[in-house]
């Protein structure tokens, strides 16, 4: 994760809405989707909490990421 980019939250949400677009998803699929298309964050406030809630515990060597 990097700093918050609009451009970037813009292109998340198309690939997943390329993903369900798909007309061979299941219930299960189409609602797993549906759900990260919904909370990708489009402000910054809400991008960096998630950053926050999601390293808050991580110790060094525990998560990967670019």
């Amino acid at each position: 994760m990097g700093p918050f980019s609009e451009l970037k939250q813009l292109e998340r949400k198309a690939s997943v809405l390329r993903i369900l677009q798909q007309g061979d998803l299941s219930e299960w699929a189409r609602n797993y989707w549906g759900r990260i298309y919904d909370t990708i964050a489009m402000n910054e406030d809400r991008y960096n909490a998630r950053v926050v809630t999601t390293f808050k515990n991580a110790k060094r060597g525990d998560i990967e990421y670019e």
